[in-house]
């Protein structure tokens, strides 16, 4: 008796273990690649329920979701002999799992160093400031790039983007002084600018004034009002010299006369 339960539980098991072997499930964001002895079968399987020939059949599943991977930081000397480290993040899927397990041995691994060598090689070939102002178009570059030689193994490479680029001390220091120096030149361009047209309206008043002289009193009588509602203590009157100017020509005729009439010795 205890032999055939021995008996009964090994079949029970063998049971178990050759329905799990051969009884497979592939979620909707799975593509299962079958091997049937050692030999690729024409087309991946799922996503649902896969039926395999147990020992015969041997399936791979392969995520078909977008991969975010992370580009370790990467010593960089720019084009104008600059060291930066820089590092960058890829996302990409697989498109066709049979080429991602048939044609290169681990396809993380080989996007992993690609990008990283891409990533060297293209800003290698590019000046500081491209790499600091012109990141679209390096990243539009590294994408292209990773697409096309990644392309064989059945992934698509939808987007690169740098993330960080890390500057020398010394390198930050002269930024920061040249972004200061174009600042202040920046100030002193638009306060010459200013003086300029402040010239002009100058010009243009005292054209007014010298064709219309009682706009220089109108002006006179507006600056007082605006004097006298400050509440000062001491409050300066300028008089015009035109009211003494009778007086000063009477004075000189007189003097005139005077003179005229002196006899000569």
């Amino acid at each position: 008796m205890p032999q055939q339960l021995y008996m009964l539980l090994f079949l029970l098991m063998f049971a178990m273990f050759f329905l799990s072997s051969m009884i497979k499930v592939v979620r909707e964001y799975e593509r299962g690649v079958v091997f049937r002895l050692g030999r690729l079968l024409s087309k991946e399987k799922g996503p649902g329920l896969i039926i395999l020939i147990p020992v015969i059949d041997k399936m791979i599943k392969i995520s078909l979701r977008t991969i975010t991977m992370d580009v370790p930081p990467q010593d960089v000397i720019t084009k104008d002999n600059v060291s930066v480290k820089v590092n960058a993040v890829i996302y990409f899927r697989v498109m066709d799992p049979c080429k991602a397990v048939v044609e290169v041995e681990d396809y993380m691994y080989a996007t992993s160093q690609l990008a990283q060598t891409t990533l060297r090689s293209v800003l290698g070939q590019s000046e500081l400031d491209e790499l600091l102002a012109g990141r679209d178009k390096i990243n539009d570059e590294l994408q292209d790039i990773l697409d096309r030689q990644t392309d064989p193994w059945g992934i698509k490479v939808s987007t690169v983007e740098i993330k960080h680029v890390d500057l020398p001390q010394e390198m930050q220091r002269a930024m920061a002084r040249q972004a200061e120096a174009e600042r202040d030149r920046r100030a002193k361009v638009i306060n010459a600018e200013g003086e300029f047209q402040a010239s002009h309206r100058l010009a243009e008043a005292s054209g007014v004034i010298a064709d219309h002289p009682m706009a220089l009193q109108l002006r006179f009588l507006q600056t007082l009002t605006e004097v006298a509602a400050e509440n000062n203590s001491t409050l300066i009157f300028p008089v015009p010299i035109d009211l003494f100017e009778p007086f000063l020509r009477r004075h000189k005729d007189s003097v005139q006369k005077d003179s005229g009439d002196t006899p000569k010795a």
